[in-house]
């Protein structure tokens, strides 16, 4: 088995990118889920009810994210590092409410133009301190913007048998994973505990629930039901669907693509 695929979404909903490499960090990996977009109460928002932010692009630069738009490239929005505004904005993301920093007034006017609703681009600063789910909820574990834990794994085998079920194959990015593991059979990932990824260690805490944001297209940002439909048939346990497993690292480290993946007994 081995790590084949790295992705990490610096704003969560937006476009996601792939990395050779990247550091793993408490809250998840480097730059994941690190920056939200929120509207004027301060709520997170996401593709579940704006479909049209899988069309926003993300890109490194050396001086922060570059965002664009999938139809108009060329029209591009930098999201500096070094914030342009630094006001504390109290920020709800699920029943979390916690103190994020808001980055940069034409990037917010940038994002409004785009979503058709007044919105801000706030990031999580080291003073955000958004705590882990229940099954740590006696640890002072931290997790970023991310809806529960720090990463999210899925196997090439278990899309492989989704899109033989499919009448049109999907992308493994619309299921927004952080890890692709290659080498194994379909949902081999169900059942571990732990693994290791190169001298990594990690925890395999849960599986992952989806919801009706694998029926969005991240290329065309349009709906269609199949996929949930799909998983429903047979990925269903009780009121929940799952695909992929939600994973906490043990350990800061550095993941590479083609890492060796291996089973860990000391979890």
């Amino acid at each position: 088995m081995h790590l084949s695929e790295i992705w990490v979404y610096p704003v969560k909903s937006l476009g996601g990118i792939r990395l050779r490499e990247s550091l793993v960090e408490e809250r998840g990996l480097k730059y994941d889920r690190r920056w939200v977009i929120v509207d004027e109460k301060g709520t997170f928002l996401t593709q579940r009810t704006n479909a049209q932010m899988a069309l926003l692009d993300v890109a490194f630069s050396d001086e922060g994210l570059m965002l664009s738009h999938r139809y108009d490239p060329v029209n591009q929005m930098l999201v500096p590092f070094l914030r342009e505004d630094d006001e504390d904005l109290e920020v709800k993301i699920w029943n979390d409410v916690v103190t994020a920093r808001t980055v940069s007034k034409l990037a917010d006017e940038w994002l409004t133009e785009r979503l058709g609703k007044i919105v801000r681009i706030v990031e999580m600063t080291p003073d955000t301190h958004r705590k882990m789910g229940s099954l740590y909820a006696d640890t002072d574990r931290t997790v970023s913007f991310a809806d529960d834990f720090p990463c999210l794994l899925i196997s090439q085998a278990s899309l492989d048998d989704l899109n033989s079920r499919l009448s049109q194959s999907v992308e493994m990015k619309r299921f927004r994973p952080n890890f692709v593991i290659s080498g194994t059979t379909p949902y081999e990932e169900d059942l571990w505990k732990g693994i290791t990824i190169g001298d990594t260690r990690f925890e395999v805490a849960k599986p992952c629930e989806r919801c009706v944001m694998v029926n969005i297209d991240p290329n065309t940002g349009n709906k269609s039901p199949e996929t949930l439909k799909a998983l429903m048939g047979y990925r269903k346990e009780g009121k929940d669907i799952f695909f992929g497993q939600n994973v906490v690292g043990l350990e800061t480290g550095v993941v590479r693509e083609g890492d060796a993946v291996t089973l860990s007994l000391n979890i």
